[in-house]
């Protein structure tokens, strides 16, 4: 059973009102953006399908953004909007309860960053569980729809970071093409160095660009990679 909390060096993440519970890959995911983008700079950043509130809380603690968390699930939304209230950062965090496809359709408001980390799998086996099926398959919410939402709400100069499942990217980067999003880094993750890749992490922009790749390792044999410990050491305990 999952624990209902995860704490971090500067805050906590409670977890026992949501389906989808912290993962790996997603705080690397939080990390990587904080690491790639000139965040102390920015003036605002939105957040799709904010689950727990993870990545917010990890971008909150390096910049001093105004950060729009946007999540279609209620108990979600709850569990955010708990996360936020007892964080250092409270005063930059605000949580809207609604699909990203009303909130885009309602607002006007342009942001520097985007970051998603979708329901991204699709004609896949499901589980029982229908909250954790909107929270991890394209239900409600297809590549075609959050594409067009990134690049109505992204700023000319801003960038968006998405994380997806390794089979799904090239799909992702043809869709964001005709959209008007191009990719300008993408770093694929594995497991472990002898694993194939399993996730990438990829950022985009309005303008074209040539795209960089990497990859990086969660693991070396049984302990995290350098890479790996570098990106998470401002935020896990155990770095």
């Amino acid at each position: 059973m999952s624990n209902s909390f995860f704490k971090f060096k500067q805050f906590t993440v409670h977890q026992d009102k949501t389906a989808m519970k912290v993962c790996t890959d997603a705080c690397l995911f939080g990390a990587w953006v904080a690491k790639q983008i000139e965040i102390i700079d920015l003036k605002n950043i939105l957040d799709i399908g904010t689950g727990t509130g993870l990545l917010s809380l990890m971008l909150a603690q390096t910049s001093g953004a105004i950060i729009d968390a946007v999540e279609i699930n209620e108990l979600a939304a709850e569990q955010a909007a708990i996360n936020f209230s007892n964080c250092p950062w409270k005063n930059q965090l605000h949580i809207h309860h609604k699909s990203i496809t009303r909130f885009a359709e309602e607002r006007d408001h342009l942001y520097d960053l985007i970051i998603a980390n979708p329901p991204f799998f699709d004609n896949q086996l499901k589980s029982q569980n229908r909250e954790r099926n909107i929270a991890m398959h394209s239900e409600l919410l297809s590549l075609e729809e959050l594409s067009s939402c990134i690049y109505k709400l992204l700023a000319d100069s801003g960038k968006a970071a998405i994380l997806l499942p390794w089979n799904r990217v090239e799909e992702w980067k043809a869709i964001a093409k005709k959209t008007g999003l191009f990719c300008i880094k993408e770093t694929a993750v594995k497991q472990t160095t002898n694993h194939s890749y399993f996730r990438s992490m990829v950022l985009m922009q309005k303008n074209d660009a040539t795209a960089s790749f990497n990859y990086i390792a969660i693991k070396e044999g049984n302990d995290y990679s350098k890479d790996f410990s570098q990106l998470l050491a401002p935020y896990y305990l155990a770095l």
